[in-house]
């Protein structure tokens, strides 16, 4: 069905097109947020990225999937516009720490799961809070991460290692102030 949208777009539907910005703009945001760690920054690109597609459409050859050309767009305009901002984008893991709470996930509601998830990859490297975003959030499989950000397979394992260690202790450290705030 997305193809026939596609297919109308590239012959000028804007009706079309607002198909697909309500069916990709939650996800377009969230990807540009991973980068720009800004809610209005990541609302600025997601929505270059949706006229850069609206005007390259006739581009878009099927060779991928529409969602994986998309998401490619939104990354390179969010990684231009972090390096624009001065925005510190990759990290090194050597600066997490070493303490880690198993269960600190299992004591919390699932609103305040998600706020907490949000919280935390907006503080990790942008290169590790994509990553989570797309493969455990969006549940691609590590070839269309691949092919999503163009990274090398081995890049990623390296990347979701690292992203998985710090995002427990982001998320130990978080729950640990909150708690102090309240007592």
């Amino acid at each position: 069905m997305e193809d026939i949208y596609i297919e109308k777009v590239k012959n000028g539907d804007v009706e079309a097109f607002r198909f697909i910005i309500r069916q990709y703009q939650n996800m377009a945001f969230s990807v540009a947020m991973s980068v720009v760690k800004n809610e209005f920054l990541a609302r600025d690109v997601a929505q270059e990225a949706f006229l850069n597609v609206f005007q390259n459409i006739k581009q878009f050859r099927g060779d991928s999937k529409f969602s994986t050309w998309l998401y490619r767009i939104v990354i390179n305009k969010a990684f231009r516009v972090a390096e624009k901002e001065g925005k510190h984008t990759f990290d090194s893991i050597d600066d997490v720490g070493k303490e880690t709470e198993e269960n600190s996930m299992d004591k919390l509601t699932d609103d305040e799961r998600k706020f907490y998830i949000n919280e935390v990859l907006i503080r990790m490297p942008a290169n590790e809070s994509l990553a989570l975003r797309l493969f455990y959030l969006q549940e691609m499989a590590m070839s269309e991460v691949q092919e999503v950000t163009g990274w090398s397979l081995s890049n990623i394992k390296v990347i979701l290692h690292r992203a998985r260690k710090r995002f427990q202790v982001e998320l130990n450290t978080i729950l640990k102030t909150e708690a102090k705030s309240i007592l």
